[in-house]
């Protein structure tokens, strides 16, 4: 195995270093191949280092800074003024090459500024977009994008989403010619407003491209489809929506199971089961989301992830280096493009 060095945001996120150092130090256990470099307060970070092995502790660097991102930042604010930030030094690792990924639990908006000035986008991509997994009844997770990094996008950037969240399902779920959608309020040509229709007829003439149709929101965990596309606006809602569903669903399940002696009793029973339900449910199985169309990959944690769930975002940033994304994408654009203009 190839050896890989992930860039790390520590300091971004609700909790900073006491969830992002700890899980770092899970994921450098899990992959004998990683070497991290930590960014954020080295004051902060290291008595989480303490008692940490020689051999894990040779994996990881630390660059210090006492600056950040606050959530609050505006992201023109934060491009503009916070160039000593834990977020810009480590994507600035990536633009560099010394770190083949990175990943915040950062503002979203100034993560998404910074690295699209400083990676720049992909030949024959307008705007990078934020994608990520949501479950569905076949358990075989659907990617939705954009999540909202575009909150308007015209039918030639949804084109391209479409394109990239193809190659992305392709390179991480090994799926062959997956299907994609354009969620819209009807599942007729007739439906939408023209930038989603335009975007359909574009992708019926993309033979590369699985194209399937439209989608309803109420179809979005069916497992009809692999990749759902639309804009950031619609995106972001769905996305929220979704983990807040999610989220009382768990809850209800969770106090449910603890009311009446029968209840609490079939519930050890059956507990494994109830186990594996509970944590297909909870929105911290797919945490991370993808900031692509970029020369270089981002990934974007939850602000609430525990290590649990930052965790997953590392192995997701783990598997898009391996799979060398950007390079993916770039290749099937290019090879579509060539197609149109043939």
């Amino acid at each position: 195995m190839t050896d890989l060095t992930l860039a790390l945001d520590v300091m971004g996120g609700d909790y900073g270093p006491c969830v992002t150092v700890p899980a770092t130090l899970q994921a450098l256990n899990l992959y004998p191949f990683l070497s991290v470099i930590l960014v954020g307060n080295q004051t902060d970070i290291d008595p989480f280092l303490i008692h940490v092995e020689p051999c894990i502790r040779q994996r990881i660097d630390i660059i210090h800074t006492a600056e950040m991102v606050s959530m609050s930042d505006r992201p023109a604010h934060a491009l503009r003024n916070r160039k000593q930030s834990s977020m810009r030094l480590a994507i600035e690792l990536v633009r560099d090459g010394k770190a083949q990924a990175c990943l915040s639990a950062g503002n979203t908006g100034a993560l998404m500024a910074i690295a699209k000035v400083l990676l720049k986008t992909l030949p024959g991509i307008d705007r990078p977009a934020l994608i990520s997994r949501l479950p569905a009844v076949n358990k075989t997770p659907v990617y939705l994008l954009d999540l909202g990094a575009n909150v308007s996008c015209c039918s030639d950037t949804l084109f391209q989403f479409a394109v990239m969240g193809s190659v992305l399902c392709e390179v991480i779920d090994k799926k062959e010619n997956p299907q994609v959608a354009l969620l819209n309020v009807g599942i007729e040509e007739i439906k939408g407003n023209d930038q989603v229709q335009q975007a359909g007829q574009l992708l019926q003439q993309c033979p590369q491209i699985n194209y399937v149709g439209f989608i309803e929101g109420n179809k979005l965990y069916s497992g009809n489809v692999d990749v759902i596309v639309c804009d950031g606006f619609v995106g972001n809602i769905t996305l929220k929506t979704s983990e807040g569903i999610a989220t009382l669903l768990v809850n209800q399940l969770e106090n449910g199971l603890t009311k009446g002696f029968f209840v609490r009793l079939m519930a050890k029973l059956i507990a494994p089961r109830i186990n594996s339900i509970l944590k297909q449910m909870n929105p911290d199985h797919y945490n991370g989301a993808s900031l692509i169309g970029l020369r270089g990959i981002v990934v974007k944690s939850h602000g609430s992830a525990d290590e649990s769930a930052y965790l997953q975002a590392i192995m997701l940033a783990v598997t898009e280096a391996q799979c060398r994304l950007p390079k993916m994408i770039e290749e099937r654009l290019e090879s579509i493009l060539l197609d149109i203009n043939n």
